[in-house]
């Protein structure tokens, strides 16, 4: 066998949650370039409305739905029509996910870091605390559930849980509650990857640090704030969703046969440690 042929994904029925902007788009780019039918779950209508007809424009197949991940019974019946419609699903990449919020401490490293009161513990409101969580934990086990109902029966699939590199590091710029999310998401992801195995069914999480979105209202995109987040990362540049694209092919693809539990980061070794 050609080594390029265990990258194969022509046909495989893919869905995405948070699949229509950043990371999300990524996959879908990815998987969709590569022959695979995606379906993009999102709860921003004119997104999913926009990329689904650009990335048709392109001779691509795909097709969005809107959906709040936080509704399970409409992500359930979302997730049952696309397995219907494609006759399989192949990849599930729970994905969805919402800003952490402001953290205790304002900045990044190399720059000035106050204390920011609205992120301390004492001002941290159940309503923050319980959104982040229904979104970033809440979602992703919904999500997983939902596609393992259809994968089970098969004795076949791929699940990819988009964690963080605040999985596994304290950042104070961070909510709380997203780093918390992260972290009970990396764990459950190694729980289901146990209880799947017999399947066939792999489970595996990217680990994304610093990469540029749209997420907590484009203040990634700031230049003032990537120069300075740059500095941090040993690579010396900030990450982008292209970055992703390599990684969740081989994720979703025949050539990750006999990977699971595992996840991995995709940082620029900003997680190493900082060096000149």
């Amino acid at each position: 066998m050609k080594l390029s042929n265990l990258f194969n994904v022509e046909g495989y029925g893919v869905i995405i949650t948070g699949g229509a902007s950043g990371i999300g788009l990524g996959y879908a780019e990815a998987l969709a370039s590569n022959g695979a039918k995606v379906t993009i779950l999102d709860i921003h209508d004119q997104r999913v409305e926009n990329e689904t007809r650009r990335l048709r424009d392109a001779g691509l197949d795909v097709r969005g739905k809107v959906v709040d991940v936080t509704d399970h019974k409409v992500l359930d019946a979302a997730v049952d029509e696309a397995a219907g419609l494609y006759g399989r699903l192949d990849v599930m990449f729970a994905n969805a996910g919402i800003d952490p919020g402001v953290g205790f401490i304002g900045g990044w490293a190399g720059t000035e870091r106050p204390r920011v009161p609205q992120g301390a513990l004492e001002n941290y409101t159940d309503e923050r605390w319980n959104r982040v969580i229904d979104v970033n934990m809440n979602g992703i086990f919904a999500t997983v559930r939902a596609a393992v109902r259809h994968m089970k029966p098969r004795k076949s699939g791929r699940i990819i849980v988009t964690t963080s590199l605040a999985a596994t590091r304290i950042e104070p710029a961070i909510g709380a509650a997203y780093m918390t999310a992260k972290a009970g998401i990396a764990h459950f992801m190694r729980n289901a990857a146990l209880e799947l195995a017999a399947y066939n069914i792999t489970v595996n999480a990217i680990a994304p640090g610093y990469i540029i979105t749209n997420i907590g209202d484009g203040h990634a995109l700031n230049p003032v704030e990537q120069k300075a987040v740059a500095r941090t990362i040993p690579m010396h540049r900030v990450g982008w969703p292209s970055d992703m694209h390599g990684l969740a092919l081989f994720l979703a693809s025949p050539c990750s046969a006999y990977i699971t539990g595992q996840q991995i980061i995709v940082d620029g070794g900003q997680g190493l440690g900082e060096v000149d």
